[in-house]
């Protein structure tokens, strides 16, 4: 029998893929204006600093000017991105900065977000961003400042240098492990219990619960473990759309869609949850919505939710927005605030300690001064 070799044309043709590629690290900081009104009182060309914030291993600041920073902007709101770090002589970062105003769900408001050009920051003083960020009439009659105080969030990109890598043939996809998990829930294939919630029946799989919480775990696996009878199992202090989310957390490790209006309260009734069942994470989700909706009416809830299911976080945001006067006398004319009183004693301990409450006796005054001279 005769032999080949293998020449050209012979065979599926080989190839390779490079890719170069522009380095960049990306962060942001949100700073929240509490109290805008009192801002106002700022001179025309004055700024409030923001604390110092860590992206791409350099440290930032935010200015924040209320009647703008030149007198042709006075009329305005002026933010700007001031680099922190030292540098070598000579030296300079190069970056791109965006300032968006957020509604009151978080999300970016399109018409006051605005991106800046490739910068490049250095010792010298020099800072970036916007003279004419927002006029003051447009915020003050927009539904973006609540209880005197709204939110912009600074993105920051740092440029890296070019370098150069092999490209993959292969582009793995996401992780779809919760739609798989998500679709269980929802076939009901295999469920060996249920509960009986608010007069409502929910199917669920004994070890998926139990690989999620330590308590779904001792109560079908441990000492004294239920039964693996038909008999469901009764559910009194939870209501039956929370316990739907929760079984619907537990699953695809995410929150279902809730809505407008009613996060806030879904989100107090899932920490209350989350707390039984010990689901460390989406207690720390409820906590971070809460925190990002604090106001003078509803931070004694909040500041009584924490107290009673030991969220530390949670109870020191709002610590943090109490430390104002002004957010503190507001807060203790609501309907909360008297039953924080009654069942927290802990929490107004917390907060004679925080140097709040001397506010009320006389020492507002002091409390402003000290303020202004940490944010200038």
């Amino acid at each position: 029998m005769p032999t080949f070799s293998p020449v050209a044309g012979d065979g599926p043709p080989s190839g390779s893929a490079s890719s170069i590629v522009a380095g960049a690290v990306s962060g942001y900081h949100l700073l929240k204006i509490v109290g805008y009104s009192r801002t106002k009182e700022l001179p025309n060309g004055q700024y409030i600093k923001s604390r110092p914030f860590r992206v791409g291993g350099r440290t930032w600041h935010v200015r924040y000017c209320p009647n703008g920073s030149q007198s042709n902007s006075i009329d305005f709101i002026s933010f700007f991105l001031k680099f922190d770090d030292t540098l070598a002589e000579g030296e300079t970062v190069k970056a791109q900065y965006k300032f968006s105003l957020l509604d009151q769900h978080g999300k970016p408001v399109l018409a006051y977000t605005k991106t800046g050009r490739i910068r490049e920051f250095s010792m010298d003083g020099q800072y970036w961003g916007f003279d004419k960020f927002i006029s003051r009439e447009a915020l003050e009659k927009s539904e973006h400042l609540k209880d005197d105080s709204f939110t912009v969030k600074v993105d920051v990109t740092i440029m890296g240098d070019f370098h150069t890598q092999d490209t993959p043939s292969i582009v793995l996809p996401p992780s779809d492990m919760h739609r798989h998990f998500g679709d269980l829930l929802s076939s009901k294939v295999g469920v060996d219990v249920e509960f009986r919630v608010g007069g409502e029946t929910f199917s669920a799989h004994r070890s998926v619960l139990a690989a999620r919480s330590p308590v779904f775990r001792a109560q079908f696996y441990g000492p004294m473990k239920v039964g693996t009878t038909a008999e469901a199992i009764c559910i009194d202090d939870i209501e039956a759309h929370v316990f739907n989310a929760l079984l619907t957390f537990m699953y695809t490790d995410a929150l279902p869609e809730m809505k407008h209006g009613e996060e806030s309260a879904m989100a107090q009734h899932m920490l209350v949850a989350a707390d039984k069942y010990d689901l460390d994470r989406l207690k720390l989700i409820c906590e971070d919505k809460l925190s990002r909706g604090i106001s003078t009416s509803s931070v004694a809830t909040f500041l009584a939710l924490a107290d009673q299911h030991h969220c530390y976080d949670l109870k020191a945001a709002c610590l943090e927005f109490l430390s104002s006067p002004t957010n503190l006398v507001a807060a203790m004319e609501s309907e909360g605030f008297e039953f924080l009183t009654k069942s927290c004693p802990g929490v107004m301990k917390d907060l004679l300690m925080s140097q709040v409450v001397p506010t009320l006796l006389g020492k507002e005054n002091q409390v402003h001064q000290r303020e202004v001279s940490v944010l200038m």
